[in-house]
């Protein structure tokens, strides 16, 4: 089965959709990655949920990526006395240390972190930035602010501190046990969020051991001020417009999502774009026509996948909601208009090697109408530098490594198959050619363009480029 798209889809499971026959059906439709959100989640159901997907792997002989989204620290109000209160605009409040308070005035706030880093002046927000503070003045166990937007606040409502970088861990022990058990199922991408700093994806990298992708959700302001070397560190990107959208100007949002986009791509890392893209699907059969585009403008932007949550995950169209964003992502790559975005935000080649030979596969790809282009790959990263270039023609990514085959399901354009290692540089010819023609990629006598490192199996060391064609031979 291979995808008419170049653009993967990411549906997350849920009550509405974490049985074997629905998540055979959303693959059906056309789910690439399917996310397991550890804040729902006990370990049992994870188990289960993993051992479906590979079983379903196995049925449709096609590799299936899983997705585990620790869920990150939650900073939340405490016990507020009548569990409710309305806070007027220019109303002085008090904040204060502890898990509850029986003054009217105060605050409770049961986080030393947020004492210890906020200053004068700084932002608090409170249930997704519906009650806006502003702090006047602080100490190390309360703080005094004026209410700027005012609204009513409940027990345990969430708080995000914009301004503000927090002293602690992107992973609380929760987190770390969650870890531990995707990490001994073998899961194929680790999500982690509350991302401040390079050193919050730098700690799961080292955890993690290269037994899975590390995935950075870029959902808080801080992470943007160094994004590039949080780039470095991980292995894709994901947009998260949800937190971004509470803790910057809704209106700065879409700017960001772009430039988000493209910094990924120069870096030849995935990147996924996230949260509310079909909303309107949660109870109803039909998108609107506002989250029609806005899955399109992230498909023209050139994301490697768009992502549903609630949509698949509790939804009431979860199957209809997947093939909704399918049909976006066909057509949007169909329309003339994609390949001439697509191709004015490519990026000069590096001055290396393997990027040279990628930026001439592209060229050669385009000139001779080749149908496919074939990465050999063991560790994933020509199949990347592939896609990074998004050249016209489908990525087919033979790898003897059943671990990669399923982390390029979240890389644009890349189709990988599992197959035996290569013995030697003609054995390498010939299999490409039966490979592109066995997988319906190209028909006998179309030619295709081979790529790989040679010495073989040495990662990372793109140098050669060969046109051939495809062979009617098994």
């Amino acid at each position: 089965m291979r995808r008419r798209r170049n653009t993967k889809i990411v549906a997350t499971l849920g009550p509405a959709s974490n049985t074997l026959p629905v998540m055979k059906a959303l693959f059906e439709a056309g789910v690439d990655v399917f996310r397991i959100n550890m804040s729902h989640t006990p370990h049992d159901l994870l188990a289960r949920m993993h051992a479906d997907l590979r079983a379903l792997s196995v049925e449709v002989g096609r590799p299936i990526g899983i997705l585990v989204d620790l869920q990150g620290p939650k900073i939340r109000l405490g016990t507020i006395p009548g569990g409710v209160r309305l806070l007027k605009e220019d109303e002085r409040v008090r904040l204060v240390l502890g898990e509850s308070s029986d003054q009217e005035n105060e605050i409770p706030i049961p986080h030393q972190e947020i004492f210890q880093a906020i200053k004068q002046k700084h932002a608090l927000l409170i249930d997704d930035g519906k009650v806006r503070l502003r702090l006047l003045r602080k100490a190390d166990t309360f703080a005094d602010a004026i209410v700027e937007v005012g609204g009513e606040i409940k027990n345990r409502k969430g708080v995000n501190m914009p301004d503000t970088l927090l002293p602690m861990s992107a992973m609380t022990p929760k987190d770390r046990s969650d870890l531990d058990a995707a990490l001994a199922l073998g899961v194929d991408w680790i999500a982690l969020s509350f991302v401040q700093r390079p050193e919050d994806v730098a700690e799961l990298k080292k955890i993690v051991a290269g037994r899975a992708g590390v995935l950075a959700k870029i959902e808080k302001p801080k992470a943007l001020i160094t994004l590039d070397r949080i780039l470095e560190l991980a292995d894709a990107l994901m947009v998260a417009r949800g937190d971004l959208g509470v803790e910057m100007p809704l209106e700065r949002v879409p700017g960001l999502q772009k430039q988000i986009t493209r910094a990924a791509r120069r870096a030849g890392k995935p990147v996924v774009v996230a949260t509310q893209m079909l909303e309107s699907m949660i109870s109803s059969p039909m998108p609107t026509r506002a989250e029609v585009s806005d899955v399109a403008t992230a498909v023209y932007d050139g994301a490697d996948a768009v992502m549903l949550s609630a949509e698949s995950a509790a939804g009431a169209y979860p199957v209809a909601a997947v093939e909704t964003m399918d049909r976006i992502a066909t057509a949007v790559e169909a329309d003339p208009l994609y390949r001439e975005f697509i191709e004015s935000q490519r990026g000069r080649p590096e001055r290396t090697t393997p990027d040279a030979i990628m930026a001439a596969v592209h060229e050669v790809t385009q000139t001779i109408d080749a149908k496919a282009i074939v990465c050999w790959t063991k560790s994933g990263i020509t199949a990347m530098r592939a896609a990074r270039e998004r050249s016209v023609a489908p990525i087919i990514a033979p790898t003897p490594s059943l671990d990669t085959a399923r982390r390029l399901c979240l890389v644009w354009g890349t189709h990988s198959v599992l197959t035996e290692d290569i013995r030697d540089f003609d054995d390498m010819v010939k299999r490409a050619s039966q490979i592109a023609r066995q997988e319906g990629f190209a028909q006998g006598g179309e030619r295709i363009v081979i790529t790989a490192g040679v010495p073989l199996g040495t990662t990372g060391a793109t140098n050669m480029l060969r046109v051939a064609f495809a062979s009617d031979e098994h």
